[in-house]
């Protein structure tokens, strides 16, 4: 039986992009299907005091996170992971800004309507986007960020990974992500990050 697994990413993390090619892999080498969703960092910080530079980082977040939202209103799930492919392709190994330009390309690419960038610059959404974050992080708790992944109804922020594994490894990572996931007391396993994410 299919294993149904939700996943929720905001487009300028790289970390969520690294599990998003890894359960794409996990897709070819076991019975699973990957249900994208949308959570905002933006939300996760809204009226928190941040130093100036992240500070940044989630103002341009907004637009981003509003257009993926969009795109799955609009067009669909799949459409969705198409979406993502195409501006995480741009802004993490393609390394392009997080800019209207960027987002109006990848939208172009998989032919969403392109009124979704104009209507991204504005708060007409941030309702939905505001329950689409909820529903994949108050499981999870405040103290982190994405990617959060749902099994067979529970929730766990991660795994954090670099770089994404292929093949049969990346089906071993999840094999055993679903049976730490399937304990209701597991809360965390953890160590010091010494390389950031590897695109390939």
């Amino acid at each position: 039986m299919t294993t149904q697994v939700d996943f929720w990413f905001d487009p300028t993390c790289p970390w969520a992009w690294m599990t998003s090619r890894w359960m794409l892999e996990v897709e070819k080498v076991r019975d699973v299907k990957t249900t994208f969703h949308v959570m905002s960092l933006a939300v996760l910080n809204d009226g928190r005091d941040l130093p100036e530079g992240y500070r940044k980082l989630m103002d341009d977040a907004w637009a981003p996170a509003r257009a993926a939202l969009l795109v799955e209103q609009r067009h669909g799930s799949e459409k969705l992971r198409e979406f993502y492919t195409a501006i995480g392709t741009r802004f993490h190994p393609g390394e392009a800004p997080k800019s209207i330009e960027t987002l109006k390309a990848a939208l172009d690419e998989v032919g969403a309507d392109p009124d979704i960038a104009d209507i991204a610059q504005t708060d007409q959404i941030d309702d939905d986007l505001r329950r689409s974050h909820h529903e994949g992080m108050d499981p999870v708790g405040d103290e982190v960020g994405t990617p959060v992944l749902r099994v067979n109804g529970m929730s766990l922020f991660g795994p954090v990974i670099s770089p994404a594994p292929k093949g049969e490894e990346a089906g071993d990572l999840f094999d055993g992500f679903v049976k730490v996931t399937a304990y209701p007391g597991f809360y965390e396993l953890k160590r010091t990050r010494t390389v950031g994410p590897i695109f390939d």
